[in-house]
């Protein structure tokens, strides 16, 4: 069994900056892809940046030139730059993480989710 734990959520200002970070932890495992996702009250979780193990990008166009998605392979840990936030941005972040436990299945897992309010 794979677990995610995020950190570094909180409230911020317009135009401020956060960093959320994902570490995975449990049986050893490949990384196909990791990714944060977020999701408001009332509406459906959204893809956010996603990243492969071999270090492949992509982004929402609501975040491009704004989010910086990065992962450590050495410590199983993604992190997520979000600079120039803004209040759309206020939502609960979750980690998700889909690999391959070694010798053994894929699978897929999400985080308990970090809360992000963007507000002056």
């Amino acid at each position: 069994q794979v677990q995610l734990m995020e950190s570094g959520g909180g409230l911020v200002q317009p135009g401020g900056s956060l960093t959320l970070s994902c570490v995975a932890s449990g049986r050893p495992f490949e990384i196909a892809l990791m990714g944060w996702y977020r999701q408001v009250p009332g509406k459906e979780r959204e893809m956010v940046a996603t990243i492969t193990g071999t270090g492949r990008r992509n982004y929402a166009d609501s975040v491009k030139g704004r989010f910086t998605i990065s992962i450590n392979n050495s410590e199983d840990t993604i992190y997520l730059q979000m600079n120039t936030l803004k209040p759309e941005d206020t939502a609960v972040y979750y980690c998700n993480l889909v690999g391959r436990v070694l010798g053994g299945s894929d699978f897929g897992t999400w985080g308990q989710g970090t809360q992000v309010t963007v507000s002056s």
